[in-house]
């Protein structure tokens, strides 16, 4: 599984114009990504309703619709707050039709943004980046659990928050974590060089 450095999150991040509609909705949803490890699938079906800024959580469908709930950290909830207060109204204005949306996330035409949409906006951003372009947002989902289990996470903990079935499935970030503790062991131990 490919991850991203902190140093590619934050380029990432980074490259929005959040002086735009889009570019505000474009980090909050980058943001969001990076803070839930939601599969993209699960962002693309995501509706208002399932997001509580206000406790800093969200209920996640994922496969086989089974739900889960993710905490929030608070540099996406901030980004979240200001997409839902100036951004996505402003999207919501190219929609003619007199619909109501529910989607969390709402495209240029004012309308609810799909699975393939979302991942035109991340390729986007990574070339904007300078980053590796044939990254998916599932790198970000990998990041995600990879650093979640660097920071000590318990794996049952990660593969709840992941919202696998099997526990062999999250196993595969903790290969990812050794190879990180081996490569700190060795650039800090005075043994290794």
């Amino acid at each position: 599984p490919h991850t991203m450095t902190d140093s590619d999150v934050n380029k990432l991040l980074e490259s929005c114009d959040i002086s735009t509609a889009v570019g505000l909705r474009d980090r909050a949803f980058l943001e969001f990504l990076y803070a839930t490890g939601a599969r993209i699938s699960e962002v693309a079906s995501l509706t208002l309703d399932q997001v509580d800024l206000q406790n800093g959580i969200v209920r996640l469908f994922g496969k086989g619709s089974k739900e889960r709930i993710v905490p929030l950290y608070e540099s996406a909830i901030e980004w979240l707050k200001k997409y839902l207060r100036s951004s996505r109204p402003t999207l919501l204005l190219k929609d003619k039709s007199g619909r109501a949306h529910s989607a969390l996330f709402i495209s240029v035409r004012g309308n609810d943004m799909s699975a393939d949409s979302l991942r035109k906006v991340f390729s986007s951003y990574l070339t904007a980046a300078g980053l590796d372009s044939s990254l998916s947002p599932h790198a970000m989902r990998h990041t995600y659990a990879t650093e979640l289990l660097g920071g000590g996470a318990d794996l049952r903990i990660v593969q709840e928050l992941l919202g696998h079935e099997s526990l062999s499935t999250t196993q595969v970030y903790t290969h990812l974590s050794v190879d990180r503790l081996k490569e700190a062991a060795k650039a800090a131990h005075p043994r290794s060089k």
